[in-house]
């Protein structure tokens, strides 16, 4: 059974713009954040990573596509999971909702680099703890 990571935020004043709608750049910030908690729950860090592995996780690229505007004080759910895997990088979708409706889909692809910027293989223990997290679709 494959497994997706949720990550639950609520908007604040600070992520909004004077109407009361969150900023678009702000959703890069919450898939971020969703990012860090998901690579928590499987026992790593970005700083974990960069001590135990000397590797960081950078972004190489996103692909956004804004659906529906959020507001302040909406409660939010950022599902999460890898979509695939190389030697040295990972696709995560990641699906932003608000209740049912889905408000924000992305794909981000995601690499490991050494301190010199290049790439380098995903670490063993790092790959074996995402391995549930694989899967083709998001669950609902």
């Amino acid at each position: 059974m494959h497994e997706n990571f949720f990550h639950k935020l609520k908007v604040y004043y600070e992520d909004t713009d004077s109407g009361g709608v969150v900023y678009y750049a702000n959703y890069l910030k919450y898939l971020e954040r969703a990012r860090t908690e998901a690579l928590f729950s499987i026992g790593f860090s970005n700083k974990k990573v960069q001590e135990q592995f000397g590797s960081l996780i950078i972004v190489k690229s996103c692909n956004i596509e804004y659906k529906k505007s959020a507001f302040l004080e909406d409660e939010l759910t950022i599902r999460s999971f890898v979509k695939s895997i190389t030697k040295t990088s990972f696709f995560m979708n990641q699906i932003i909702t608000k209740g049912e409706d889905i408000i924000v889909e992305a794909q981000v692809h995601l690499v490991f680099i050494n301190k010199d910027g290049k790439p380098v293989k995903i670490p063993e223990d790092i790959y074996s703890k995402f391995k549930p997290y694989f899967c083709d679709t998001i669950k609902v």
